[in-house]
């Protein structure tokens, strides 16, 4: 039983790497400021919640358990309202050109 929790934490980690240097790819190749916030903010965040998910098995305690969701869920909120503050100032930075 052990062994098939290893199993299914590597492959919950790997696929959360997988989305996090999506992200960061997406970062550096997309053209614009709104596409770079659409890169990030999907695949940050699917990436983090697969690692949260790889992690639960390992965690002994389910207070620890809570604890990596609750980071998870204060993640998920505060991502979207910085991209929204970030979006809104390229906005206004825009205008003002």
């Amino acid at each position: 039983m052990k062994t098939l929790a290893d199993i299914y934490t590597t492959v919950a980690l790997l696929a959360g790497v997988f989305f996090f240097v999506a992200g960061t790819v997406g970062l550096l190749r997309f053209p614009d400021t709104y596409t770079r916030l659409h890169a990030l903010t999907k695949a940050d965040n699917l990436g983090l919640g697969l690692v949260v998910l790889g992690l639960l098995p390992q965690a002994g305690h389910p207070l620890v358990a809570l604890k990596l969701i609750v980071v998870w869920l204060l993640v998920l909120l505060t991502s979207s309202d910085v991209s929204q503050l970030i979006a809104r100032a390229a906005r206004r930075q825009e205008k003002s050109r």
